[in-house]
């Protein structure tokens, strides 16, 4: 799969896209001298969870300290001594066994200069990983305790922003419990995350939660015409498509090839599962095709998986006539998305998620992906031939 680059200021809250009302809350907390010592912040990828997280982070160590101008410069690097990052991260050509944050750090900061935006999967791109699940564990939790327990090297706040929260284990939480209810002197953890139910609810407990709403298609048009230098007739038409998520539009943009991989395995599966009934011939394509994408990496499964919740849910906006919401434009030869979209209606569309959700979720849990995808083939056989009452 293609990367793209881009190049973004690191990071004030002038430069996060939208979120004005969490901007003024965030920032009041700190006039009025009421930072809470653990937050976390919820919110879907492109949201701009991360961003604001930084752009919070600079603003509570370069005004509550002494030389801002000299702050600014070490958090646009990401280099402020008194700012922390942990991050999930995995074993590697060049780290054999207990990975932690710190042995990425240069990784890091290349990812959130090029997209701050950016999700898991682009993190374990980076680190050519992509076929693993990176996890926070407790190694991470020693370094993370070890770090904070030193003073400050500046004499003021210490910050520790741990993204995509919910891939600590239990044990790395265990770890961090005690710290997070008495943390030292003028420490403050932010914690970020997409997915709120798979986060440990004793961690949740600890902290001040902060929902983040997907971007309004303004927000996500004034960034690509800002940030990219995109042709406004073009922003607005991407930004309708991306259901608030920033960094889906500038995927859009820059024509990533996933989704047209994506395309071929879906429509590849979903003729396979057509001609299967009535036909146990057809079983073998359905084999061989879970074999295909079982060997492709558990992170890019899932994605794959959340391609196709959203291909069925455009046929049926098609097959309710709904041709405002309908965005995608398949490219495979013979394939037409409007003869697709009347297997798509109010009878199976429901169990039709259900199913691709619960393959999302046993995939996470380090299921057979093979067999998993086999099992849902077989069904969604079944429910494509389901008919409308």
């Amino acid at each position: 799969m293609c990367q793209f680059f881009f190049t973004f200021a690191i990071m004030e809250f002038s430069e996060v896209l939208g979120q004005e009302y969490l901007k003024n809350h965030l920032i009041k907390s700190i006039t009025n001298d009421r930072i809470s010592h653990a937050q976390l912040f919820i919110g879907n990828e492109g949201s701009g969870v991360l961003p604001m997280a930084i752009a919070y982070a600079q603003y509570i160590l370069c005004n509550t300290g002494n030389d801002k101008k000299s702050c600014a410069l070490k958090c646009s690097k990401l280099t402020h001594p008194d700012l922390h990052f942990a991050f999930p991260v995995t074993t590697t050509s060049t780290v054999k066994k207990h990975p932690v944050s710190n042995f990425f750090l240069k990784e890091w900061r290349d990812f959130i200069t090029t997209n701050p935006y950016g999700n898991l999967f682009e993190w374990l791109q980076l680190l050519g990983v992509e076929n693993k699940q990176g996890q926070i564990g407790v190694d991470e939790a020693d370094e993370i305790v070890k770090a904070l327990k030193l003073k400050s090297y500046e004499g003021g706040f210490k910050v520790m922003i741990i993204w995509m929260a919910e891939k600590m284990n239990i044990s790395a939480a265990n770890k961090l419990l005690k710290l997070l209810e008495e943390p030292p002197e003028k420490t403050v953890f932010l914690l970020v995350a997409e997915k709120e139910e798979q986060l440990i609810a004793t961690i949740k407990s600890r902290c001040q939660i902060l929902y983040f709403p997907a971007l309004s298609e303004i927000d996500i048009e004034n960034g690509l015409v800002k940030n990219e230098g995109t042709d406004i007739s073009i922003a607005k038409q991407i930004a309708i498509q991306v259901n608030g998520n920033y960094n889906k539009a500038l995927h859009l943009l820059h024509n990533d090839t996933a989704d047209e991989q994506f395309e071929t395995w879906f429509i590849t599966w979903i003729r396979a599962a057509f001609k299967a009934k009535g036909d146990s011939s057809v079983i073998k394509l359905l084999i061989d095709w879970s074999d295909l994408i079982a060997k492709t990496g558990r992170e890019t499964q899932k994605r794959f998986l959340q391609y196709c919740i959203q291909f069925f849910r455009q046929a049926m906006l098609l097959n309710y006539s709904a041709t405002d919401l309908v965005f995608l434009n398949p490219k495979t030869p013979g394939f037409q998305l409007e003869k697709f979209a009347p297997f798509v209606h109010s009878a199976n569309i429901l169990e039709i998620s259900k199913e691709l959700n619960d393959a999302i979720y046993h995939i996470e849990r380090n299921g057979n992906a093979k067999i998993i995808l086999l099992d849902l083939s077989i069904k969604l056989t079944r429910l494509l031939h389901k008919k409308e009452s």
